[in-house]
């Protein structure tokens, strides 16, 4: 592996995996649009910060762009295609669907197109544990059925999985489905409730804690998850021969090169005891305004990753405690308070 494309180099995960791979050698060419579902300046210093190191280089355009996305992918002829730019956000999804649908969907199909055309040695697609849907049997595995999103976002997801079983399918490319359970850490989206609890905190305000803290989340310390990723790049999943072949709790479609693989933590936290690793990191009690189940969340996610250990020999295993702390001294840092 010599050259690789990664979609979302100024977003969170598409950043760190950026440098990770940088900082080994990789030559990578990162795309992004550059929008402003959050401040841009964060965005463009995550590209500063990639620019400094050897072998970046980076377009700025959208997916739905299909020349600028073209043109991008053929100068960088990569091996490697890792497709992590999305409109995310669940909530954002209930204002503003047709967002996801251009970027998730249309802009998906363009990358798949490109992947194709290039006959990359893996297809790397991030998807979400939001596919989950309305499944209570926990932890969620990826041979589980789901088929009950609850959002557009979750919904734009899954069609994303089902086009890339397609084109495995129908082209032979080998392609793997990444589903991601709520990452956080330095250098993170202002939208997630980690980051708006740790301004708010600091500044005084309440905070807004759902379902009367009665949540749980899988949370993934980024760090953990770029590591996986780099290993899933050098897992390429193969067409089975028979269905045979398939070992129990593999994903591995019986007729594609294709799998999806959770990446998470395994472990399920409940909301209020993140809030008070915030404030304890913080030194900072927070003023806690408890509200109602917001439309579309689910009330817990709680990742099965022993599939990601088979197939890498790598487990996420930070503590959150710890990757809250990391997170609140770059925050610190970062904004000067």
């Amino acid at each position: 592996m010599t050259r690789v494309f990664i979609t979302g180099t100024a977003g969170f995960i598409g950043f760190h995996l950026a440098a990770l791979l940088l900082d080994e050698g990789v030559e990578v060419h990162g795309f992004d649009g550059m929008t402003d579902y959050y401040d841009i300046t964060l965005k463009q210093r995550r590209h500063a910060i990639l620019s400094g190191k050897p072998g970046f280089t980076a377009t700025q355009a959208m997916l739905e762009d299909t020349a600028a996305l073209d043109r991008a992918v053929d100068a960088c002829a990569p091996d490697v295609i890792v497709h992590l730019a999305a409109q995310a956000g669940v909530r954002y999804s209930l204002e503003n669907p047709r967002a996801y649908l251009d970027a998730n969907v249309i802009g998906s199909f363009n990358v798949m197109e490109a992947a194709r055309r290039h006959e990359v040695r893996h297809l790397l697609m991030a998807s979400t544990s939001s596919v989950y849907g309305a499944e209570t049997q926990m932890p969620y595995a990826e041979t589980m059925k789901a088929d009950t999103q609850m959002t557009i976002y979750a919904a734009t997801k899954k069609a994303s999985e089902a086009m890339a079983h397609a084109y495995a399918h129908l082209w032979g490319v080998p392609t793997t489905m990444f589903r991601f359970f709520t990452v956080y850490g330095p250098w993170g989206r202002p939208d997630m409730a980690y980051f708006k609890f740790t301004d708010a905190i600091l500044n005084g305000r309440p905070i807004d804690i759902y379902n009367h803290g009665d949540m749980y989340r899988d949370f993934t310390y980024v760090d953990d998850l770029v590591r996986a990723i780099r290993l899933l790049i050098d897992a390429a999943p193969e067409r089975p021969a028979t269905p045979a072949d398939i070992a129990e709790g593999d994903s591995l479609s019986p007729v594609a090169p294709w799998r999806v693989v959770n990446i998470g933590n395994s472990t399920s936290v409940r909301l209020l005891d993140f809030v008070e690793a915030i404030e304890d990191a913080l030194g900072v009690k927070a003023q806690r305004n408890l509200m109602e189940m917001q439309k579309g969340d689910v009330p817990a996610t709680w990742a099965d990753a022993s599939l990601l250990q088979r197939l890498t020999g790598y487990k996420p295993q930070t503590d959150m405690r710890d990757g809250i702390a990391r997170f609140v001294a770059w925050y610190r840092d970062y904004y000067g308070v």
